[in-house]
């Protein structure tokens, strides 16, 4: 018998941080104004999207001394936009990202459960930490966290904000490694009873704390193969923590170029890349790895000659590249075997999972990789902002929709409806916490 057509999951990313807006397009709009949020938020509506993704920076990355250009300045705080956007959205999820190391549990808990109410049970928390003393330095605790100890607090957080979701009468008592609270949790039990956790992290710990505590999770493979790899494990990791396979999303972060044809949609996707990597960021990106200021170097030309300097940090904040020597050995190799200049090389290494193509195209290719089970879904990452949704919904989704793969109307009104997960009930909360 044949498996039935899993549903696809979809997610709109307002993009922040990151190398993938392009800053330079005509049609490119604000990053900051509200009628930006709210454009992609009820484009994502329209197209019957789960939620609405909000990344967030604590604080702006400095290179070289200087703040970084691809990061957006004046962006206003994650949890006011998604409030304002519960009131002029009706079904949508909305997603914000929050860290656990610098902010107390009751704080969170009574954050996400007020979005959840006022959002009519909408909100999601996307969980992420930090060990970063740079970002520490904004708060009072500074940089007081080892590497070591980030998922540690995390997990505490989480399940002391479950303690308070779940608190009969709304009294609670915690005393943990990181938290001794006790008191009265002044929200009620929120419209989801837990808002939607999600959580990005690729490593071992990150896998299994996602394992453990999310509900989503917000991760990155360039393949096929990869992505069945990633879901077979992490659908292992579910079970030793006694959950079942219905209780994890996993989607994806992707970007998207359509043409008319398969062709017109490639050309274009390859003036996108070089918009998105210009000469001044292939530079910085050759920078951050090699720790020197390479400044005189020709984008257009090869790497540098001198190796790495290992113990320089050219870059200040969430930049992640691993043991810089080796990946200028991988990054030399690719160039050598490819003829790649540092701008190519940088184009060809840096992009996200990409589906380009005709609408068709793009619709077949989004099915395998659900069908696959190399995901459930993807959270889409638009080029640019607010309207690079809008090509997507009017056509991939009519697509998806006569596949089967997709659904033509909310059937819910909780994002929890939406991804397909149950509502946790008090005593399961209260496990989970324990």
């Amino acid at each position: 018998m044949e498996r039935p057509l899993k549903q696809i999951h979809l997610a709109a990313h307002f993009p922040g941080v990151n190398n993938t807006t392009v800053w330079s397009d005509p049609a490119a709009g604000s990053q900051i104004e509200f009628d930006s949020f709210v454009h992609l938020a009820r484009t994502a509506e329209r197209g019957l999207f789960d939620f609405f993704f909000l990344a967030e920076g604590l604080r702006l990355r400095e290179h070289r001394g200087r703040i970084h250009d691809l990061d957006v300045v004046g962006r206003p705080d994650t949890l006011t936009v998604l409030n304002a956007l519960a009131a002029v959205t009706t079904h949508l999820g909305l997603a914000g990202t929050v860290n656990t190391t610098f902010n107390e549990p009751y704080e969170l808990a009574r954050q996400f459960a007020s979005l959840d109410h006022l959002s009519a049970g909408r909100a999601a928390w996307n969980m992420v930490t930090s060990s970063d003393a740079f970002t520490g330095e904004n708060f009072r605790r500074g940089g007081y966290l080892d590497h070591a100890d980030r998922y540690g607090r995390a997990a505490e957080t989480i399940a002391t904000a479950r303690e308070l979701w779940d608190a009969p009468n709304g009294r609670f008592t915690h005393h943990g490694p990181q938290f001794d609270i006790a008191g009265v949790f002044d929200v009620p039990r929120s419209p989801q009873g837990h808002p939607v956790l999600i959580q990005a992290g690729d490593s071992d710990a990150g896998r299994d704390f996602g394992a453990a505590h999310a509900d989503a999770i917000f991760t990155i493979h360039s393949t096929l193969e990869a992505g069945q790899a990633f879901h077979a494990d992490m659908r292992a990791r579910l079970l030793r923590h006694r959950r079942g396979a219905d209780e994890l999303r996993i989607l994806p972060g992707a970007t998207f170029v359509l043409g008319d044809t398969d062709a017109d949609a490639h050309e274009r996707a390859d003036v996108i890349r070089h918009q998105q990597v210009g000469p001044q960021t292939a530079i910085a990106f050759l920078e951050q790895i090699w720790g020197r200021d390479l400044s005189a170097h020709d984008p257009d030309g090869p790497l540098p000659d001198v190796d790495p300097d290992p113990d320089a940090v050219i870059t200040r904040g969430r930049v992640r590249h691993g043991d810089p020597a080796a990946v200028a050995k991988l990054w030399r190799e690719t160039a050598e075997a490819k003829k790649l200049s540092i701008r190519e090389l940088v184009i060809e290494l840096t992009g996200r999972q990409s589906f380009v193509g005709s609408p068709a195209t793009v619709a077949a290719q989004i099915d395998e990789y659900v069908q696959s089970d190399a995901c459930d879904g993807f959270i889409l990452v638009p080029h640019l902002t607010p309207a690079g949704l809008d090509e997507f919904v009017d056509t991939v989704v009519p697509l998806l929709q006569e596949r089967g793969s997709f659904r033509t109307s909310y059937t819910g009104t909780t994002l929890r409806d939406h991804l397909g997960l149950r509502r946790p009930d008090h005593a399961a909360g209260r496990a989970a916490a324990s």
